[in-house]
C-alpha cells in the first residue's frame, strides 16, 4: 500500500512484543495486512531472510552499541566502528540501504562539544562505508529521557552542524516528526529545510496535551499525575493522524525534493501498545490512514 503523496510504501518498525519478534509471523502478518516493508533493530542475516521470505521487503535496520560509538574510551569507539563497518557490508550485500541510529552518548554527563566530535568522527566513517555500498547512516533526533535529555543531532542547530561536518551522501536523517513536535520545533520548518537529507521516514506522530501544559508546564513534574506512557506529562506520542502532524504537507515537501524512501509507522501509543490485538488495530489504522495524506 502506498501514500496518496508521493505514492510512498507504506511499512512499519518491528516491536519488541513477541509476536513482532517472529520473522515469519511477523512478516506473514505484515504481508497479509497489506504492508509492504518492515524495519527491523539488532537482526541478523538470517530474520532479514525470514520476514522477507513472507513477500514484504526489509530495506532499514538498526546500528549496533550505538553508545560506545561515542565512549570516551577509543578502544571501545573503534571497536563499536569496526562492528558496525561489518554490519553495514553484510546487510547492505542483503540490500539493507537504511541503517539507523540515534546520537547517544556513552557519558551522559560529557561536554557537548566533545560529545559532537566523536559522533562527526564515528558517524562519518560509517557514513563513508555506508556510502560506498549505495546505502546511508539515517539518524532519528530522539532527545533522550528526562532530565537530561543528552542525544545529539536532534535539533536544526545539530543536524545541520554534522551533516556540513560530515561530507558524505551517506549520512542521512531519519525523519520522525513526533520528536520535533514534543520539543516545540516546527516540524514542517524542519522538512522544509533538510528534505534533501531525509533518508527514511518514521511514521508516528505527537499529541500536545493543552491542558497538562498549562497546569504542570512542559518540564516541570505532576504532584497528582504519573507521566503518559510513550509520553511525558505534557504530550504523547501517537500513531499518525491522532497527533498534530501536517503529514500531507510533509510528504509533498518530499515530494517536490525527489525523495523516494518509505513511511515506516512506528507504533508508540498508549490507546494501542501493551497487547497483541492491540498492536495490531494500531498498526492497521495507521495503514488506512496513511494512504489518505
Amino acid at each position: 500500500m502506498t501514500t496518496r503523496t508521493g505514492g510512498y510504501r507504506i511499512g512499519m518498525r518491528a516491536g519488541s512484543s513477541p509476536w513482532q519478534q517472529d520473522g515469519p509471523r511477523l512478516g506473514a502478518w505484515a504481508r497479509a495486512s497489506g504492508f509492504d516493508l518492515v524495519d527491523l533493530a539488532q537482526v541478523d542475516a538470517t530474520r532479514v531472510e525470514s520476514v522477507r521470505a513472507a513477500g514484504v521487503d526489509v530495506i532499514s535496520v538498526d546500528l549496533v552499541n550505538w553508545p560506545a560509538l561515542l565512549s570516551g574510551d577509543a578502544g571501545r569507539r573503534r571497536d563499536a566502528v569496526a562492528a558496525n563497518q561489518a554490519r553495514i557490508l553484510e546487510m547492505a550485500g542483503l540490500g539493507v540501504r537504511v541503517f539507523f541510529a540515534v546520537v547517544i552518548p556513552e557519558d551522559l554527563e560529557a561536554d557537548l562539544r566533545c560529545s559532537f566530535d566523536l559522533a562527526i568522527s564515528s558517524y562519518g566513517t560509517l557514513a563513508r562505508t555506508a556510502e560506498t555500498c549505495g546505502a546511508a547512516v539515517a539518524l532519528e533526533g530522539w532527545p533522550g529521557q528526562a532530565p537530561g535529555y543528552a542525544n545529539l543531532c536532534c535539533n536544526p542547530e545539530q543536524y545541520r552542524a554534522i551533516l556540513r561536518e560530515v561530507s558524505s551522501r551517506g549520512l542521512k536523517i531519519n525523519y520522525d516528526p513526533s520528536h520535533l513536535i514534543r520539543m516545540g520545533i516546527d516540524h514542517v520548518r524542519f522538512v522544509e529545510e533538510f528534505a534533501d537529507h531525509v533518508g527514511h521516514v518514521h511514521g508516528k506522530d505527537c499529541e500536545i496535551l493543552t491542558d497538562a501544559v498549562y497546569e504542570v508546564g512542559v518540564y516541570q513534574k505532576s504532584l497528582l499525575q504519573a507521566p503518559r506512557r510513550y509520553g511525558e506529562y505534557a504530550w504523547r506520542y501517537t500513531i499518525p493522524g491522532h497527533g498534530i502532524t501536517r503529514w500531507s504537507r510533509v510528504l509533498a515537501v518530499l515530494q517536490s525534493a525527489g525523495y523516494q524512501g518509505a513511511v515506516s509507522v512506528e507504533l508508540e501509543d498508549e490507546n494501542y501498545n501493551g497487547s497483541e490485538a492491540g498492536e495490531q488495530a494500531g498498526l492497521l489504522a495507521s495503514l488506512a490512514y496513511l494512504p489518505t495524506v
